[in-house]
């Protein structure tokens, strides 16, 4: 079983449309098809997605290059959090988003995995073409 998810991403888009799209709420419901989204911005800020099925904290936050947060789906066991990391790069016109995820609980690899693809990275070309 996969105990890390690594994604390498190109995006047709800015560093900051992309950092946008993943950190200002309103964007980010749009992105995912009207899904209720909070996200407190910045350091220590609190986050819901999905209507309450992935939440958690931002560790850390430098806008237009870096997510750093504490990560948790909403059927793991209490107190259970995983860290997601975005790394946003600028290449010409366009931006690499390299991610890592680690620290989630066993045996949930291959779903992850599907879902970052299904509900971060295809809706968000999307968007943001």
């Amino acid at each position: 079983m996969s105990t890390s998810i690594h994604y390498e991403i190109i995006f047709k888009a800015s560093q900051k449309q992309v950092y946008d799209a993943l950190m200002d709420a309103n964007q980010f419901s749009t992105v995912t098809g009207g899904a209720p989204t909070e996200i407190k911005a910045e350091a220590g800020g609190a986050f819901s997605l999905f209507g309450g099925m992935i939440t958690g904290r931002n560790i850390e936050l430098l806008p237009n290059e870096r997510i750093v947060q504490a990560w948790r789906a909403g059927n793991w066991a209490e107190g259970v959090y995983s860290i997601a990391k975005f790394e946003l790069k600028k290449q010409g016109e366009e931006t690499l988003v390299i991610f890592d995820h680690v620290g989630f609980p066993d045996g949930q690899g291959e779903h992850l995995a599907g879902g970052w693809k299904d509900n971060y990275w295809v809706p968000i070309e999307k968007y943001l073409s």
